[in-house]
């Protein structure tokens, strides 16, 4: 599956931060980040993963990954 992945620079972080749109329904809306993209990229592909597995574990659906054209909100 693919998921949206949004990366931005955060000047009061001073890193780049994530936010991973589809997954708003978990608790707290997943983020990660870091010091430059790629790394940020990476603990992304991470942090999905994670949620995929975890979600397997409990038995609980995924979300259907958006595609371009379609409404994304981030909180």
């Amino acid at each position: 599956m693919k998921y949206t992945v949004i990366i931005q620079w955060s000047e009061e972080d001073q890193c780049f931060v994530v936010i991973l749109p589809e997954f708003q329904e978990v608790a707290m809306q997943p983020v990660t980040h870091g010091d430059t993209y790629e790394e940020a990229l990476k603990n992304a592909q991470e942090v999905l993963e994670l949620l995929v597995e975890s979600a397997s574990h409990e038995g609980t659906p995924l979300p259907e990954p958006k595609t371009l054209g379609q409404s994304l909100q981030v909180a």
